[in-house]
């Protein structure tokens, strides 16, 4: 009887794991790790006829590796999930991403997906201002770091080293409110830069600092740990960042790749974003724990084309202003 029962059991396990790996899809991510293990592992419970493999690295890094994958003709992953539509932006100009017209879109602002279908954000990581909860102004605007007594007490992330304060320079010199003007104003207010956004976090909870330009879930993040450290959304509006999601022009797995894309759009992937704590991309849903109400959020206009155009420009502009460092 055991000797039979151990039979079917081999028997349902060969029968089984076929099923299981019918089809695998590579992944290029940015996301942290466990955000992106949480990613994989709620997909492949989705679609348990697909195995994930990914890879995890900044996205610098990982667009120079896919850059010399392709060079040498090499494996490329079937999909991406990296930081920033402006990298996006660069490989579909490259031609080197498929277009796909997900039907999960419809739910979504224009302004975070490609028109064509190249690339669709996936979340909205904001850029607004943190202060230290001793500090003796509370702002609600950009312009309140300009008011003279935050004089010496404002720092800032270098789109020299950041991506997301390249994206935000690019967007704040877009509006006609702001423009290049506030970056000089800022600087004339005696603001220094810092090489990231981390950095500007340090300067911040350490007091070196008071106020900083800052992306949103670090300092909710660090607040709810107790933390010195409190954060707005400006009243003029935030720049973002939207993690895309896109399908390479030569993915191996295609069927799987708009699966995915189709996953991460999907009521189920946002509501895993606003699980990981971040605002989803889908307007439908809630803003997560420690952010003000969705609809209070302001979000400006931004245009990854124009700030890849102008991206050279742009951080000479700063260095010029600020110094290379």
């Amino acid at each position: 009887m055991s000797k039979h029962i151990a039979l079917v059991a081999t028997l349902v396990t060969a029968l089984s794991a076929p099923a299981f790996a019918a089809s695998t899809l590579t992944l290029y991510t940015s996301q942290p790790n466990e955000d992106a293990q949480m990613t994989v592992s709620a997909f492949e419970k989705a679609h348990p006829d697909i195995e994930v493999k990914w890879i995890r690295d900044g996205t610098t890094k990982l667009t120079a590796r896919l850059q010399a994958e392709l060079a040498a003709g090499g494996a490329a992953p079937d999909v991406l999930l990296i930081a920033d539509s402006v990298t996006m932006e660069s490989l579909k100009q490259q031609d080197l991403l498929a277009a796909y017209k997900s039907p999960e879109a419809s739910r979504y602002d224009a302004q975070l997906y490609d028109p064509q279908g190249y690339y669709y954000g996936t979340k909205l990581i904001t850029t607004g201002i943190a202060w230290h909860t001793k500090a003796p102004v509370k702002p609600t605007s950009w312009q309140d770091l300009l008011k003279p007594e935050l004089k010496n007490m404002t720092t800032l992330p270098s789109p020299l080293y950041s991506g997301a304060a390249q994206i935000h320079m690019a967007t704040l010199i877009n509006d006609p409110q702001l423009g290049f003007a506030w970056y000089q104003k800022l600087k004339a207010n005696g603001a220094m830069p810092q090489s990231g956004n981390g950095a500007v976090m340090s300067a911040i909870t350490s007091g070196s600092k008071a106020y900083g330009v800052l992306v949103d879930y670090m300092a909710i993040r660090e607040k709810a740990k107790g933390a010195p450290i409190d954060f707005v959304f400006p009243k003029e509006g935030v720049s973002i960042v939207t993690e895309p999601v896109a399908m390479m022009k030569n993915a191996k797995n295609p069927t799987a790749a708009k699966a995915f894309i189709d996953f991460v759009l999907s009521d189920a992937g946002q509501r895993l974003v606003l699980k990981q704590g971040y605002l989803p991309a889908d307007p439908t849903l809630p803003a997560p724990a420690g952010f003000p109400a969705r609809d209070s959020i302001k979000l400006m206009s931004f245009d990854p084309a124009k700030a890849l155009a102008d991206t050279d420009a742009n951080k000479k502009r700063f260095a010029d202003l600020f110094g290379s460092r």
